[in-house]
């Protein structure tokens, strides 16, 4: 279902003392945000998010979560494991995830499937390189990564989970996709799911800032964000969940 969703990436940061610190200011200072407001923790800290946000309308969940329901995986998180703890999102596909753990689409969409098979959102990232944006592989790479999930799942089924797009070159780089580029994909990807497309969710995720988010949001086709870095500053974080017109 479509709504304005921004959800923080804490990726490998975070300790009980400084997570405490934030998870309460989020809690003070965003209760009322104009959009769902969410953060995916480090597995080790979904208890903290839980006892700490508990009761108010922020959402909270995981960086990933495996392909299988239980068994002999060492080292792997089911979904389910995930849910226990009051979760509503986990993230999975992300670049850094698909680079540095060789994960392909199919996998990514195996645990997009799992996930909503334990009651949970994913969000689903797909994203191009530099390299294939400079090749004009864009369309094609995000074509691709979706329609594995496509497969899988069925466009209504995905159009219940958030899609970020995050192209590879502007995460972390500091280099931001202009509102133009970023909307053209947007609206690619909700062209691809066909009649569900209208009513599926899409953030952008790739460098928001509070001083770029109000552009990249007021876009028609883009709902909000997938925050990295920025999530982890309340006074970074707020201004971004309060940047809707």
């Amino acid at each position: 279902m479509r709504a304005r969703t921004v959800v923080g990436n804490w990726k490998m940061h975070g300790e009980l003392a400084s997570n405490a610190k934030l998870l309460g200011r989020l809690r003070e200072r965003l209760a009322d945000a104009p959009c769902r407001v969410g953060v995916c923790v480090p597995f080790p800290y979904l208890a903290q998010a839980r006892d700490l946000l508990d009761g108010c309308p922020i959402g909270w969940g995981a960086q990933d979560a495996s392909a299988h329901p239980r068994g002999a995986y060492t080292g792997e998180v089911s979904a389910a494991m995930v849910a226990e703890f009051g979760s509503r999102w986990v993230i999975v596909g992300h670049s850094e995830r698909r680079s540095l753990h060789a994960e392909t689409s199919d996998r990514v969409a195996a645990k997009a499937q799992a996930v909503m098979a334990a009651g949970l959102t994913p969000i689903v990232c797909v994203g191009e390189t530099l390299e294939e944006r400079e090749a004009g592989r864009t369309e094609a790479v995000v074509a691709e990564q979706l329609d594995a999930c496509l497969s899988r799942l069925g466009a209504p089924a995905l159009a219940e989970a958030v899609i970020a797009y995050e192209p590879v070159w502007a995460i972390g780089t500091g280099r931001t996709a202009s509102p133009g580029q970023a909307q053209a994909v947007h609206a690619f990807i909700r062209a691809r799911l066909g009649a569900a497309g209208a009513g599926a969710t899409v953030v952008y995720g790739g460098s928001v800032k509070p001083a770029n988010a109000r552009e990249l949001f007021a876009m028609p086709d883009i709902d909000g964000g997938l925050i990295g870095g920025a999530s982890l500053s309340i006074e970074e974080f707020e201004p971004i969940c309060r940047a809707f017109d």
